[in-house]
Formats: C-alpha cells, sequence, structure tokens
C-alpha cells in the first residue's frame, strides 16, 4: 500500500501536514535548506496554516485521529501565530488561509483573524463546516474572512459520509453552508476527486450550482509519504486525472461558476495547448494561464508546531517559524529557491516545453522518487519530439 495525503474535508487550498520523521532527516542531509540566501524571492500569493491538528471528524484515510490531542499540544500558540502574521506583512498582502485540523476548535482564531486583518492581510478559512450554525456563522463573518470553505467529496450524503466516516457529516456540511451564505459570506466548496467519486463529477457540479456558491475547486488527490493513508485501489490512474482537467477546461467555458482544479498543474499545459496557435510558443501560455505548480514559488504552509514547508503536501523541512522569522525563510531557503528555477527540473518535466506553464507536481515527484525535482508520476505527456518508453 503506498501512502497518499488526500485534500480534508475542511481545507480549501492545501492541506496539512507534518513529516515522516525518517524522511525529515533524510531531506535536512540532501536538501539544507538555509545554506545559501537567496538574494530575491517572488510574492508570497498564499500563506497556509495548519492551526491545529484537532479536529472533530474520524475520516478514514486520517492517520491522527488518536494522536491529534496529543500532538496538539505542540499547536502555535496566540502569541507565536501573531508573530507569524506580522512578518509575514513585511512580504506585502498574501491570503492568510486558516486551516486544519479543524480550526474553529481553537480558542482564538477570532484574535488571529482580526490581528491579520489590523496588519490588512487578507484571511480565508477552511472548515469542514459540520460545527457551523447561525450564532457561529456571525462570528465568521464578523471576523473578516474574505472566503470560507466547505469540501463536498460527493454528490450526495452517502459517499460524503463514507469517506468522511461520520453520518451525518454531509448534511451538516451543507447547513453550514446556507448559515454562512446568509450571513453573505463568499463560499467555496471543495471536492477531493479519487476513486469513490470520479464518476460524480456532473452531479457534484449540479450540486454546487444549486446551493449558491461563488466557486468549486476540485482537489486532485496527491499521494505522499505523510500523514494520511489510502488505499491504493482509492487512487485514479494519470488517464483518468487527464480526463478530469479536460472535464474542467470544457465545463469552464460555460461560465457558470467558478472552476479550478486544484494541485493539477496538467491543467496549464492543457490550457495552453488548448489555446496554442501556430506561432505563439508554449512558453508564452505561461504569462496568459498562469501556472501550474506554485508551491515554495508563490505558496507557502507554516505547519501546527511552526514548521515550514512549500506546501502542505510536499513536506520538505525549510526552517521553524519558532527559530527564524517566516519573511527570512520565505527569503532563504535553499529548497524555496530550487522550486523557483525550473532549469533544475530533472526528467522529462525538465525537457518539457510545458515546464514554464505546468512545472509538474513536486508532491507527487516527491512521494513516488523521494525527489522533489524529479519529473512528475501521473503526467501522461512526453516533451516534442520524444515517445512513450
Amino acid at each position: 500500500m503506498r501512502f497518499a495525503r488526500v485534500l480534508p474535508a475542511f481545507c480549501p487550498f492545501g492541506p496539512a501536514v507534518s513529516p515522516r520523521p525518517e524522511r525529515e532527516k533524510k531531506h535536512k542531509m540532501i536538501h539544507g535548506h538555509h545554506k545559501k540566501p537567496t538574494t530575491s524571492s517572488p510574492p508570497l500569493r498564499l500563506l497556509f496554516w495548519e492551526s491545529t491538528v484537532r479536529c472533530n471528524l474520524a475520516c478514514a484515510h486520517c492517520r491522527r485521529i488518536e494522536t491529534a490531542d496529543e500532538a496538539a499540544k505542540e499547536d502555535l500558540t496566540t502569541a507565536e501565530f501573531r508573530r507569524v502574521l506580522d512578518s509575514t506583512a513585511s512580504l506585502g498582502k498574501p491570503i492568510i488561509v486558516f486551516s486544519g485540523g479543524e480550526p474553529l476548535m481553537r480558542d482564538d482564531w477570532e484574535i488571529l483573524a482580526h490581528h491579520a486583518k489590523s496588519l490588512d492581510l487578507p484571511t480565508a478559512l477552511a472548515t469542514n463546516g459540520t460545527l457551523v450554525d447561525t450564532p457561529l456563522a456571525r462570528r465568521i463573518a464578523a471576523a473578516g474572512f474574505r472566503r470560507v470553505s466547505i469540501s463536498l467529496d460527493g454528490a450526495d450524503a452517502a459517499t460524503h459520509d463514507a469517506f468522511r466516516r461520520v453520518d451525518g457529516a454531509f448534511d451538516r456540511a451543507v447547513a453550514g453552508i446556507k448559515a454562512l451564505r446568509a450571513e453573505s459570506m463568499p463560499m467555496q466548496v471543495n471536492a477531493t476527486i479519487a476513486a469513490h467519486n470520479i464518476d460524480q463529477l456532473d452531479d457534484i457540479y449540479s450540486l454546487v450550482r444549486s446551493i449558491d456558491v461563488e466557486a468549486l475547486h476540485l482537489f486532485l488527490l496527491v499521494p505522499v509519504g505523510c500523514g494520511m493513508e489510502i488505499a491504493e485501489s482509492h487512487q485514479i490512474s494519470p488517464e483518468q486525472y487527464e480526463k478530469v482537467l479536460n472535464w474542467v477546461l470544457d465545463r469552464q467555458a460555460d461560465g457558470q461558476i467558478e472552476l479550478k482544479a486544484t494541485c493539477a498543474p496538467h491543467y496549464y499545459r492543457l490550457a495552453a495547448q488548448r489555446a496554442q496557435t501556430a506561432t505563439e510558443p508554449a512558453s508564452a501560455m505561461s504569462s496568459q494561464h498562469g501556472r501550474g505548480c506554485m508551491c515554495g514559488v508563490s505558496v507557502a504552509f507554516v505547519s501546527h508546531k511552526g514548521e515550514v514547508f512549500p506546501c502542505g503536501y510536499l513536506p520538505v523541512d525549510c526552517g521553524s517559524v519558532r527559530e527564524k522569522p517566516f519573511a527570512e525563510i520565505w527569503r532563504t531557503s535553499d529548497v524555496f529557491a530550487n522550486l523557483r528555477d525550473y532549469d533544475k527540473l530533472l526528467g522529462k518535466c525538465g525537457r518539457c516545453e510545458y515546464k514554464s506553464v505546468c512545472g509538474g507536481c513536486r508532491a507527487r515527484a516527491y512521494a513516488m522518487t523521494g525527489n522533489y525535482l524529479a519529473a512528475e508520476p501521473s503526467c501522461t505527456y512526453h516533451p516534442a519530439g520524444e515517445v512513450a518508453e
């Protein structure tokens, strides 16, 4: 069985992870994270914070159910994360995503949300929605979050609840969405796409449109050796992956709702292929369509105990906010510098004419090879002039 990190029901942009000890030691030796400070860094767009590992659900794929309460003793304190916010503010105005675990299980989420607001830092909340009733929805709206995300990992209660292993989770999540919408809160629905719901895309799309939310983000499962465990049979093939992304491109043409494929860098290659003309090189598509894998490039992740990773799926140690200011880590980490240099990509990703558009998922490469710069294992494309091996 392979290990996988699959997006939890409560995380809008990326999940919460902590590295496996054996890989943490290995990657400190291989990738040392503060040897050669970089002279400049790109703007930070999103900072994901695993606010706590505590959660009120018992998802079948989660490996922290029995250890979460003990691990939560290492959660960053209110003062510690205030310092992270203060440091992050020096980098501009990235979105601070309160994730988890279940962030509403912290006692200080309102204090910290208001502190971010005082620094003019926009915030988003990633909750599983099952705790949200009318009074709590009002508190969330008053805290100033720009958007709240709640996951529906199936088009019906049976599919979602089986995945989350809590009866009633679907109905409570939908009720949470409606309570927040009643407070005029912008809402995003997330759906982790895996074998359990890959045949429900049309139904999920219809469901989301029916409950009046702004956005639907589909998260393609990322296998990685930490955090969560999922059966081999639950994963989707590279061919199915590509099929999902083409479905997204087709549905986006309808313009009915904000629809996005996340943790899916191939989307940008497919978009470029669809849009490309005979006179426009693939490299020109980067500015037009954006870029796929943004971990360490415009995205970073702070774990519940202060570790900094390129994203929630890539447990490669870049430093700790308990030892150095976050802004310093963002500017000087060698891991971040490597991820920002597309010429360092290896294998077919390094040779691909779409590498500045796509970049491949660095977490999938890491999960399968132990090297985050290796070729993306879930990609069916072969660079121009090359044939499948």
